[in-house]
């Protein structure tokens, strides 16, 4: 897969960037071409060779009719997911490392359901990152691919988690 400078990419488990440039680097005693990626938040920039781009999971932002369905699956019943934490949470970095939209759409919705379910009890640090991780994914991407601003995204992230009866926290 080939990206041109200025096209914006998904990073998995890390979010949206854009290809600011495409260089060679020497890499031991060969060159090899780079994306250089400019994330879209923390300022941070990532060097990709080209031979890692599919080991990566580096991918063009979602499509429309794509996002509509991950929003339809938001809107939708219950999530199943493990009580045993660590098996979760493997399933769940798992799904986090894939770089899939409707992966982080089940991350967040299976933790915000163990939420609500578990009133007396909190998730554990990890999970509360994993959980802001995966809201951080779907807003930027949603936001992107919809060519609107991150607080129409939050809103139409909550208006379909509603549906199903959950609510998408403010602040982690």
């Amino acid at each position: 897969m080939t990206f041109q400078i200025g096209e914006k990419v998904v990073y998995p488990n890390q979010g949206v960037g854009t290809i600011e440039n495409i260089r060679a680097w020497a890499l031991g005693s060969q060159f090899e071409k780079c994306y250089l990626l400019r994330m879209v938040y923390g300022s941070i920039t990532v060097t990709v060779p080209f031979s890692k781009v599919a080991h990566i999971g580096l991918r063009p932002i979602t499509k429309n009719t794509e996002i509509s369905r991950v929003l339809a699956y938001l809107a939708s019943g219950s999530c199943p997911f493990s009580s045993d934490w660590k098996t979760r949470f493997k399933a769940n970095s798992e799904k986090m490392l894939s770089g899939s939209l409707l992966h982080a759409a089940e991350v967040l919705k299976s933790l915000l359901e163990l939420q609500r379910l578990q009133k007396d009890k909190l998730l554990s640090f990890r999970e509360k990152n994993m959980m802001e991780r995966s809201r951080h994914m779907l807003v930027t991407e949603i936001s992107t691919a919809r060519g609107i601003g991150e607080p129409e995204a939050v809103a139409l992230l909550q208006k379909y988690l509603g549906q199903a009866g959950l609510t998408l926290p403010t602040v982690f």
